[in-house]
Protein backbone atom coordinates (compact mmCIF):
# COMPACT_ATOMS: atom_id res chain seq x y z
CA UNK A 1 0.00 0.00 0.00
CA UNK A 2 1.40 3.32 -0.67
CA UNK A 3 1.67 5.91 1.51
CA UNK A 4 2.25 9.83 1.56
CA UNK A 5 5.36 10.61 3.12
CA UNK A 6 8.19 7.99 2.84
CA UNK A 7 11.19 8.14 5.36
CA UNK A 8 14.57 6.15 5.27
CA UNK A 9 16.42 6.38 8.22
CA UNK A 10 17.39 4.81 11.74
CA UNK A 11 16.05 3.67 14.51
CA UNK A 12 17.93 3.59 17.89
CA UNK A 13 17.26 2.96 21.51
CA UNK A 14 17.78 6.32 23.00
CA UNK A 15 19.69 6.15 26.50
CA UNK A 16 19.19 9.85 28.12
CA UNK A 17 20.91 10.85 31.06
CA UNK A 18 20.07 14.40 33.10
CA UNK A 19 22.86 16.72 35.01
CA UNK A 20 23.69 19.83 36.16
CA UNK A 21 25.82 20.40 33.30
CA UNK A 22 27.35 18.17 30.26
CA UNK A 23 30.42 16.14 31.46
CA UNK A 24 34.04 17.04 29.98
CA UNK A 25 36.42 14.48 28.68
CA UNK A 26 37.88 12.24 31.91
CA UNK A 27 35.28 13.95 33.86
CA UNK A 28 32.42 11.99 35.96
CA UNK A 29 28.88 13.82 37.31
CA UNK A 30 26.20 13.02 39.05
CA UNK A 31 23.10 12.49 37.00
CA UNK A 32 19.65 14.15 38.13
CA UNK A 33 17.98 11.60 35.76
CA UNK A 34 17.64 8.81 33.40
CA UNK A 35 15.40 7.33 30.79
CA UNK A 36 15.27 4.56 27.94
CA UNK A 37 13.22 4.93 25.33
CA UNK A 38 13.02 5.22 21.20
CA UNK A 39 15.33 7.01 19.24
CA UNK A 40 17.24 7.51 16.15
CA UNK A 41 16.43 10.78 13.98
CA UNK A 42 14.38 8.96 10.91
CA UNK A 43 12.24 7.29 13.49
CA UNK A 44 11.70 10.50 15.51
CA UNK A 45 11.06 12.28 12.34
CA UNK A 46 8.53 9.47 11.26
CA UNK A 47 7.01 9.45 14.50
CA UNK A 48 6.57 13.26 14.50
CA UNK A 49 4.72 13.18 10.98
CA UNK A 50 2.37 10.33 11.77
CA UNK A 51 1.13 12.35 15.33
CA UNK A 52 1.08 15.30 13.79
CA UNK A 53 -1.62 13.42 10.89
CA UNK A 54 0.83 12.03 7.74
CA UNK A 55 0.56 8.73 6.24
CA UNK A 56 3.89 7.68 7.09
CA UNK A 57 5.75 5.06 5.75
CA UNK A 58 9.69 4.29 7.53
CA UNK A 59 12.12 2.30 5.67
CA UNK A 60 15.08 1.39 8.02
CA UNK A 61 16.90 -1.92 9.66
CA UNK A 62 16.60 -2.78 13.11
CA UNK A 63 17.79 -6.39 14.88
CA UNK A 64 15.56 -9.43 16.34
CA UNK A 65 16.08 -8.05 19.94
CA UNK A 66 14.69 -5.94 22.51
CA UNK A 67 15.39 -2.63 21.17
CA UNK A 68 13.77 -3.53 17.87
CA UNK A 69 10.67 -4.60 19.49
CA UNK A 70 10.89 -1.26 21.42
CA UNK A 71 10.97 0.34 17.62
CA UNK A 72 7.96 -1.96 16.52
CA UNK A 73 6.01 -0.60 19.41
CA UNK A 74 6.65 2.87 18.94
CA UNK A 75 5.66 3.27 15.49
CA UNK A 76 2.23 1.24 16.17
CA UNK A 77 1.46 3.71 18.85
CA UNK A 78 2.37 6.62 16.36
CA UNK A 79 1.33 4.85 13.47
CA UNK A 80 3.82 4.83 11.39
CA UNK A 81 3.63 2.26 8.92
CA UNK A 82 6.96 0.10 8.94
CA UNK A 83 8.82 -0.83 5.96
CA UNK A 84 11.29 -2.54 8.22
CA UNK A 85 14.46 -4.85 7.06
CA UNK A 86 14.94 -7.41 10.23
CA UNK A 87 18.59 -8.50 10.49
CA UNK A 88 19.07 -11.15 13.10
CA UNK A 89 22.69 -10.80 12.31
CA UNK A 90 23.07 -7.13 14.21
CA UNK A 91 21.49 -5.36 17.13
CA UNK A 92 19.72 -2.94 16.65
CA UNK A 93 21.14 0.77 17.48
CA UNK A 94 21.57 2.65 20.60
CA UNK A 95 22.42 6.44 21.28
CA UNK A 96 23.76 8.02 24.44
CA UNK A 97 22.07 11.06 25.02
CA UNK A 98 23.45 13.87 27.74
CA UNK A 99 20.89 16.74 28.48
CA UNK A 100 22.01 20.15 30.72
CA UNK A 101 19.12 20.45 32.86
CA UNK A 102 19.34 23.92 33.51
CA UNK A 103 19.66 24.99 29.78
CA UNK A 104 18.00 21.93 27.74
CA UNK A 105 21.09 21.55 25.65
CA UNK A 106 22.25 18.28 24.65
CA UNK A 107 25.37 16.03 23.31
CA UNK A 108 24.44 12.61 21.70
CA UNK A 109 26.34 9.81 20.05
CA UNK A 110 24.86 7.24 18.09
CA UNK A 111 26.03 3.72 17.24
CA UNK A 112 23.24 2.54 14.45
CA UNK A 113 23.94 -1.43 14.69
CA UNK A 114 21.60 -2.74 12.62
CA UNK A 115 20.95 0.43 10.93
CA UNK A 116 24.16 0.95 9.69
CA UNK A 117 23.97 -1.49 7.10
CA UNK A 118 20.97 0.07 5.67
CA UNK A 119 22.04 -0.08 1.87
CA UNK A 120 21.12 0.57 -1.80
CA UNK A 121 19.44 -2.83 -1.91
CA UNK A 122 17.33 -1.81 0.95
CA UNK A 123 15.85 1.03 -1.03
CA UNK A 124 15.49 -0.81 -4.04
CA UNK A 125 13.10 -3.38 -2.52
CA UNK A 126 10.82 -0.31 -1.65
CA UNK A 127 11.00 0.98 -4.94
CA UNK A 128 7.10 1.06 -5.31
CA UNK A 129 6.57 2.63 -2.18
CA UNK A 130 9.36 5.26 -2.71
CA UNK A 131 8.20 6.29 -6.23
CA UNK A 132 4.43 6.44 -5.14
CA UNK A 133 5.33 9.39 -2.27
CA UNK A 134 3.87 12.74 -2.31
CA UNK A 135 6.89 13.46 -0.16
CA UNK A 136 10.32 11.76 0.80
CA UNK A 137 12.26 12.78 3.32
CA UNK A 138 15.95 11.31 4.75
CA UNK A 139 18.95 11.96 6.85
CA UNK A 140 22.21 11.15 6.92
CA UNK A 141 22.40 8.56 10.17
CA UNK A 142 22.62 5.92 7.68
CA UNK A 143 24.91 5.08 4.71
CA UNK A 144 25.01 8.06 2.35
CA UNK A 145 25.04 5.61 -0.42
CA UNK A 146 21.60 4.49 0.47
CA UNK A 147 20.45 8.36 1.21
CA UNK A 148 21.47 8.93 -1.89
CA UNK A 149 19.64 6.02 -3.96
CA UNK A 150 16.89 7.14 -1.96
CA UNK A 151 16.82 10.47 -2.79
CA UNK A 152 16.85 9.72 -6.78
CA UNK A 153 14.10 6.90 -6.88
CA UNK A 154 11.92 9.84 -4.76
CA UNK A 155 12.74 12.01 -7.83
CA UNK A 156 12.62 10.11 -10.11
CA UNK A 157 8.98 8.78 -8.77
CA UNK A 158 8.08 13.15 -8.71
CA UNK A 159 8.17 13.05 -5.08
CA UNK A 160 9.05 16.50 -3.33
CA UNK A 161 12.31 15.44 -1.68
CA UNK A 162 13.15 16.92 1.48
CA UNK A 163 16.85 15.95 2.75
CA UNK A 164 17.92 16.89 6.81
CA UNK A 165 21.89 16.83 6.10
CA UNK A 166 22.33 15.62 9.81
CA UNK A 167 24.65 15.19 11.62
CA UNK A 168 26.86 17.26 9.05
CA UNK A 169 29.23 15.28 6.55
CA UNK A 170 30.69 16.03 2.91
CA UNK A 171 28.17 15.45 0.59
CA UNK A 172 28.45 13.35 -3.14
CA UNK A 173 28.83 15.88 -5.93
CA UNK A 174 24.86 16.10 -7.50
CA UNK A 175 23.43 15.25 -4.31
CA UNK A 176 21.83 18.68 -3.41
CA UNK A 177 20.41 18.78 -6.99
CA UNK A 178 18.07 15.70 -5.78
CA UNK A 179 17.10 17.90 -3.09
CA UNK A 180 14.00 20.27 -3.13
CA UNK A 181 14.21 20.97 0.19
CA UNK A 182 17.50 21.23 2.72
CA UNK A 183 17.57 21.33 6.31
CA UNK A 184 20.52 22.21 8.25
CA UNK A 185 21.04 23.81 11.62
CA UNK A 186 23.60 26.53 11.72
CA UNK A 187 26.71 23.45 12.34
CA UNK A 188 25.53 21.84 9.23
CA UNK A 189 24.93 24.89 7.50
CA UNK A 190 28.49 26.07 7.55
CA UNK A 191 30.01 22.24 7.68
CA UNK A 192 28.48 22.42 3.51
CA UNK A 193 29.34 25.82 2.68
CA UNK A 194 32.39 26.56 4.84
CA UNK A 195 30.72 29.89 5.43
CA UNK A 196 30.31 30.78 9.27
CA UNK A 197 26.31 30.82 10.22
CA UNK A 198 26.11 33.28 13.51
CA UNK A 199 22.92 35.01 12.65
CA UNK A 200 19.93 35.51 10.13
CA UNK A 201 22.02 37.01 7.67
CA UNK A 202 24.95 34.48 7.76
CA UNK A 203 22.38 31.91 7.46
CA UNK A 204 20.72 33.63 4.27
CA UNK A 205 24.47 33.78 2.88
CA UNK A 206 24.66 29.82 3.38
CA UNK A 207 21.02 29.74 2.33
CA UNK A 208 21.95 31.32 -1.10
CA UNK A 209 25.82 29.46 -1.45
CA UNK A 210 23.50 26.02 -0.91
CA UNK A 211 20.59 27.15 -3.46
CA UNK A 212 23.79 27.71 -6.63
CA UNK A 213 25.42 24.20 -5.32
CA UNK A 214 21.55 22.88 -6.43
CA UNK A 215 19.01 22.93 -3.80
CA UNK A 216 15.87 22.52 -6.09
CA UNK A 217 13.20 24.62 -4.46
CA UNK A 218 14.71 26.43 -0.69
CA UNK A 219 17.10 26.05 2.19
CA UNK A 220 15.62 26.20 5.56
CA UNK A 221 17.92 26.57 8.04
CA UNK A 222 16.92 26.25 11.79
CA UNK A 223 17.90 28.61 14.09
CA UNK A 224 17.14 26.88 17.59
CA UNK A 225 15.51 29.00 19.53
CA UNK A 226 15.57 31.89 17.36
CA UNK A 227 13.07 29.53 14.83
CA UNK A 228 14.31 29.49 10.93
CA UNK A 229 15.31 31.35 8.23
CA UNK A 230 14.19 29.89 4.50
CA UNK A 231 15.57 30.98 1.26
CA UNK A 232 13.92 30.63 -1.82
CA UNK A 233 13.59 31.82 -5.46
CA UNK A 234 11.37 35.06 -3.77
CA UNK A 235 14.74 35.80 -1.09
CA UNK A 236 15.39 35.11 2.30
CA UNK A 237 13.09 35.70 5.28
CA UNK A 238 12.44 34.81 8.83
CA UNK A 239 10.43 32.22 10.40
CA UNK A 240 9.69 33.24 14.36
CA UNK A 241 9.80 31.03 16.81
CA UNK A 242 6.85 29.75 18.62
CA UNK A 243 6.28 29.17 22.11
CA UNK A 244 4.40 26.39 24.41
CA UNK A 245 5.99 26.98 27.11
CA UNK A 246 9.43 26.54 28.89
CA UNK A 247 11.93 24.17 26.97
CA UNK A 248 12.25 21.09 29.00
CA UNK A 249 14.62 18.74 26.55
CA UNK A 250 15.65 19.80 22.62
CA UNK A 251 17.05 16.42 21.70
CA UNK A 252 14.10 16.08 19.51
CA UNK A 253 12.88 19.25 18.07
CA UNK A 254 14.96 19.03 14.68
CA UNK A 255 13.49 15.86 13.96
CA UNK A 256 10.06 17.01 15.28
CA UNK A 257 10.56 20.18 12.84
CA UNK A 258 11.32 17.66 9.67
CA UNK A 259 8.35 15.00 10.59
CA UNK A 260 5.76 18.24 10.96
CA UNK A 261 7.38 20.25 7.31
CA UNK A 262 6.88 16.79 5.72
CA UNK A 263 3.50 16.56 6.15
CA UNK A 264 2.15 19.83 5.93
CA UNK A 265 4.47 19.18 2.25
CA UNK A 266 2.21 16.04 1.90
CA UNK A 267 -1.03 17.64 2.44
CA UNK A 268 -0.26 20.54 0.14
CA UNK A 269 0.00 23.78 2.34
CA UNK A 270 2.11 26.42 0.46
CA UNK A 271 5.92 27.17 2.21
CA UNK A 272 5.37 29.24 4.35
CA UNK A 273 2.79 27.52 5.83
CA UNK A 274 4.43 24.29 6.44
CA UNK A 275 7.38 26.01 8.20
CA UNK A 276 4.52 27.71 10.57
CA UNK A 277 3.10 23.93 11.00
CA UNK A 278 6.62 22.96 11.86
CA UNK A 279 7.70 25.62 13.77
CA UNK A 280 4.49 24.54 15.91
CA UNK A 281 5.24 20.45 16.20
CA UNK A 282 9.03 21.69 17.37
CA UNK A 283 7.93 23.84 19.71
CA UNK A 284 5.60 21.60 21.46
CA UNK A 285 7.87 19.02 21.32
CA UNK A 286 11.00 20.76 23.13
CA UNK A 287 8.66 21.54 26.50
CA UNK A 288 8.68 17.86 27.08
CA UNK A 289 11.07 15.18 27.54
CA UNK A 290 12.20 13.22 25.13
CA UNK A 291 12.40 12.77 21.40
CA UNK A 292 9.56 10.49 20.35
CA UNK A 293 7.53 10.50 23.23
CA UNK A 294 7.69 14.45 22.90
CA UNK A 295 6.12 14.80 19.34
CA UNK A 296 2.60 16.13 19.47
CA UNK A 297 -1.04 15.34 18.15
CA UNK A 298 -2.45 17.16 15.49
CA UNK A 299 -4.66 18.18 17.48
CA UNK A 300 -2.36 19.94 19.90
CA UNK A 301 -0.25 21.62 16.80
CA UNK A 302 -3.74 22.83 15.75
CA UNK A 303 -4.45 24.76 18.61
CA UNK A 304 -0.94 26.13 19.39
CA UNK A 305 -1.27 27.30 15.50
CA UNK A 306 -4.70 28.79 16.44
CA UNK A 307 -3.72 30.42 19.28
Amino acid sequence: MPHDIVILGIFVADAAFRCDQLPRLGETLLGTGFTLGPGGKGSNQAVAAAMAGGDVGFLTRIGDDTFGAMGRETWAGAGVHPLAVIDDSLPTGAAGIFVETGTAKNAIVVSPGAAGAIGAADVEAQAEAIRRARVALTQLEQPMAAAEAFLRMAREGGAITILNPAPAAALPQGMLALCDYLTPNEAEAEGLTGLAVTDRDSAARAAGALLEQGVGKAVIVTLGGDGALVRDADGARHVPPMSAGPAVDTTGAGDAFNGGFATALAEGQTLDAALRFATAVAAISVTRAGAAAAMPTRAEVEALLAG
